[in-house]
């Protein structure tokens, strides 16, 4: 039986699955701001130069924008007197980096073509671009989306999943956006590229479910790898990489999974969950299957729209100065 579905997941289900809004499409700047892509994807290359890791965060934020309200970069902004935005929430905070990558592509792109291209729709754009550039698929993205005028940390706190998630739990969780169990494997598979800080394993290294014993199904070589990386006390800031080839995206972390060697309890379960093993073996065999479930996965992700009403902002960290704020100011 699936756990009960918290009150507000359950609306922000129901709003993701009856929202009425624009249809997104390919090629929805041709002709307002041709050199779109282009840019973001030419700033994107030039971070990854100066800083590898920002591949992995950059990539992330569509995951950590689109499960909160839908994919309209809420994420993004800074909080306020009145406002706790995302980026402090607990999945966000001393986590997500590289918000200075999204500022530089926004800022090119105001240049060119102003106050024509949405900062969720950058975030959509530099997290293909961001696969691509590791060495993974390219697809082309449906684009044409409104930035939200408010965040919430709240809502956020309740939506991210911890990396001491069950697989039961994350497919309970991903259909409520209806993406499949295939579709939350595959997706997983965004941790090819990346690191995590011990902080997130260092119970299942020393105290897997209150047991005060290691998580068994870590092996053995690895766990003394791990134990070196985070010893019990030690600087839990320190990270470690998601898979054996941290900067190429790759199926290497399914390899890595069947072989017991995911970093995250929320990976490694997705081997020893019957429903997930499946995927997590035919993607370890077969890197093909896995691009084109990611692609799936990520094109169904980004369809993912709150339909409340939005904006362009002209800077991704705050909503737009209105008239009627100014008003109210007076």
């Amino acid at each position: 039986m699936s756990p009960p579905l918290p009150a507000f997941l359950l609306l922000v289900s129901i709003a993701f699955t009856s929202a009425s809004v624009e249809p997104l499409r390919p090629g929805f700047y041709a002709e307002t701001c041709p050199e779109a892509e282009f840019i973001v994807k030419d700033v994107m290359r030039r971070n990854m130069i100066r800083e590898p890791r920002s591949a992995a965060s950059v990539m992330r934020f569509q995951f950590h924008d689109c499960f909160v309200n839908g994919c309209d970069a809420s994420m993004l902004l800074d909080d306020t007197p009145n406002m706790l935005g995302e980026k402090l929430s607990l999945s966000n905070i001393d986590s997500l980096r590289s918000y200075e990558v999204i500022d530089e592509i926004k800022e090119e792109l105001e240049k060119v073509c102003p106050g024509m291209v949405s900062c969720a729709d950058i975030i959509i754009m530099a997290s293909r671009d961001a696969v691509v550039l590791s060495g993974g698929p390219d697809w082309e993205v449906k684009l044409g989306r409104e930035d939200s005028l408010t965040a919430s940390q709240e809502d956020a706190d309740n939506i991210m999943p911890s990396p001491r998630a069950n697989a039961s739990f994350l497919i309970y969780l991903f259909e409520r956006f209806n993406l499949s169990v295939k579709d939350m494997v595959a997706l997983s598979g965004s941790h090819s590229i990346g690191q995590a800080r011990c902080f997130s394993i260092v119970f299942r290294l020393y105290n897997q479910s209150g047991s005060g014993k290691p998580d068994p199904t870590i092996e053995p070589k690895y766990k003394e790898k791990l134990n070196r990386l985070c010893p019990l006390g030690g600087d839990e800031s320190v990270t470690g990489d998601l898979d054996a080839t941290p900067t190429i995206f790759d199926n290497r972390y399914f390899k890595d999974l069947v072989a017991g060697r995911g970093f995250l309890n929320s990976d490694q379960t997705l081997y020893t969950f019957p429903e997930t093993k499946k995927y997590v073996t035919l993607f370890s065999k077969d890197q093909r299957a896995f691009f084109n479930a990611f692609v799936e996965g990520m094109i169904k992700m980004g369809d993912l729209q709150s339909g409340r009403p939005g904006e362009i902002r002209c800077n991704c960290r705050i909503v737009n100065s209105r008239p009627v704020d100014a008003l109210l100011v007076s």
